[in-house]
């Protein structure tokens, strides 16, 4: 087979592979022995007849099909990789006149990937992001620490805001009782504001042992056709707890972590901060930087990228409504959209993702920059510790495409650390 280009309009590439009489008569005789048992020719057994026989009563051509399609799935992988054409669609082939004993070519015309010409990658200013932490946040951090690690303690007054109290309630709209609305010590922090507006506030007050009618409003925006009426929920307090936070010293930081001082544990949990907002300021850094580079690049995006990005992203969607045992169909009708109307609002999150995407591999191609076996195994030995599985295990799940992914994310990242390490930062 020969392949030769014949010429690129925009994004659309035409070329020609042009196939020698032999390759031709191979292809059918292999197609000959993979589909004779097919046919019945008087006086043989199945799959025994001859080719000649065979092409004689079902037409000279009746292997031809077959013969082209496997001439063409080994010639045009091989065509792309020689004339270095990266397709986004499939192609469009017109084929020459086929005739018995000659060659023949196939004009093929495919969209690729646009040309992207990124410029003033380097040198892009941006301003810094501040990363400082301030006392506070560690403050903060130490008291949630403290929350986290304290507990309930039975108290022999009023119920106030903050306290739990454990309930009995029975709802009920004049007579009827409410399915569902019912709880036998039920805990309810007052002030979480988990239950229907006006509930919680009502058993602020109330004392262990009492009963007493909470009247509410479900809000009109409620999820069945209790919206907008009033309910009467019978309640009967059993026990109120109030949280008992420990004292922030050096014992708490013994029984919280390994450090014996109080000291000790703020510093850890600054340096923890510290690192947190580092890598924070330097992700949105990177992402200032990357805006920057995406609107002063320009780049004719074909609607098929577009597309199969939008395809990918409802499947990803798809699939985590599943895992969450949701429908998607019963999705779309909850916002009372179709499924065009659905892709449609994809379309511009897809386009920047195509184009983003286009202009970073643009950058790892004019600076060289490659995904070495080394950093594919670095990134292999960090998943294989994150999933808790032996590196050969993940390399055997992810398979030769997923490691060529890997790779490709691997390169995509170094130029973005690229740009980012050759930005001016302000």
């Amino acid at each position: 087979m020969k392949a030769t280009m014949l010429g690129r309009e925009k994004n659309d590439v035409t070329f020609k592979m042009d196939f020698e009489s032999d390759e031709f008569e191979q292809a059918i005789n292999k197609a000959y022995k993979a589909t004779k048992h097919q046919f019945v020719i008087d006086g043989f057994r199945k799959g025994k007849a001859p080719r000649k026989l065979i092409e004689m009563k079902y037409g000279e051509d009746v292997f031809y099909e077959d013969a082209i399609n496997q001439l063409f799935s080994e010639a045009y992988p091989a065509a792309l990789d020689e004339l270095n054409i990266k397709p986004v669609d499939r192609p469009r082939a017109d084929f020459d006149k086929i005739e018995a004993n000659k060659g023949f070519g196939v004009t093929i015309k495919v969209t690729v990937t646009p040309e992207v010409q990124v410029k003033d990658y380097k040198g892009v200013k941006i301003a810094k992001v501040d990363d400082t932490v301030k006392d506070e946040e560690v403050e903060k951090e130490l008291e949630a620490l403290q929350k986290r690690n304290s507990r309930l303690v039975e108290v022999d007054r009023p119920a106030k805001e903050g306290d739990t109290v454990l309930i009995d309630y029975a709802g009920f709209i004049g007579e009827e009782q409410l399915e569902g609305g019912t709880a036998e010590r039920q805990p309810i922090t007052l002030g979480s504001n988990v239950l229907i507006p006006g509930f919680e506030e009502q058993l602020v007050g109330v004392k262990a042992g009492e009963e007493r009618e909470v009247k509410v409003t479900f809000p009109e925006d409620y999820h069945s056709d209790l919206a907008g009426k009033e309910a009467v929920f019978k309640c009967k307090v059993h026990e109120i707890k109030e949280t008992e936070l420990p004292e922030i010293d050096d014992e708490f930081a013994k029984d919280v972590s390994e450090f014996d001082t109080l000291e000790e544990l703020k510093a850890d949990i600054r340096h923890k901060l510290e690192k947190t907002a580092k890598d924070k300021a330097e992700y949105e850094m990177k992402n200032a930087v990357l805006e920057k580079v995406y609107e002063a690049t320009e780049v004719d995006i074909p609607d098929v990228m577009v597309e199969s990005q939008i395809d990918d992203m409802l499947h990803e969607f798809q699939q985590q409504l599943r895992y969450q045992g949701l429908d998607f169909q019963q999705y779309l009708e909850f916002l009372g959209k179709n499924m065009e109307e659905y892709r449609e609002e994809l379309r511009a999150d897809a386009y920047k993702k195509v184009k983003t995407k286009l202009i970073v591999e643009a950058v790892a191609e004019a600076e060289n920059l490659v995904a070495s076996d080394e950093d594919v195994d670095k990134e292999l030995a960090t998943m294989a510790e994150q999933y808790k599985m032996e590196t050969d295990k993940i390399k055997e799940i992810m398979g030769e495409q997923g490691i060529a992914y890997l790779r490709q994310d691997i390169r995509n990242k170094k130029a973005v650390d690229f740009m980012y390490d050759n930005a001016v930062i302000e």
